[in-house]
């Protein structure tokens, strides 16, 4: 059974939930919005921020800890944006690190995104 992670981030209208939790895995992807929705301006250091903040949020909404975190996919849409993009995700983390990948890619969901990312979190059984 799969239940989902209750956020106050934007009411997207896609068919989507912003986080799931199914057989003691939280799984999530986030994007760099604001809570009216709007992608952040300000270039790759902005947006990598509040698709950081965003994967906080969900997480500490499902009662867990960054610590929780297993795994990170991140996806930017030009390789120089890497560098930042990793600036600005160690400070979210401690190690051990999280295993992550990063991929390049040619575009994202809206035209003015530079980065998501995809990250699964183990959820402590009761």
């Amino acid at each position: 059974m799969k239940a989902p992670v209750k956020t106050n981030l934007f009411a997207s209208k896609a068919p989507l939930e912003w986080a799931i939790i199914a057989n003691g895995q939280l799984s999530t992807a986030q994007i760099p919005i604001d809570p009216q929705g709007n992608v952040v301006e300000g270039g790759i250091e902005a947006q990598a921020r509040q698709t950081m903040d965003n994967l906080k949020h969900t997480i500490e909404s499902a009662e867990l800890t960054m610590d929780h975190v297993t795994q990170v996919l991140i996806y930017v849409t030009e390789r120089s944006q890497l560098p930042v993009f990793n600036k600005v995700y160690a400070e979210y983390f401690s190690a051990p690190f999280p295993n992550r990948a990063a991929m390049i890619v040619a575009g994202l969901a809206r035209e003015e995104m530079l980065c998501e990312v995809v990250a699964y979190a183990a959820v402590p059984q009761a």
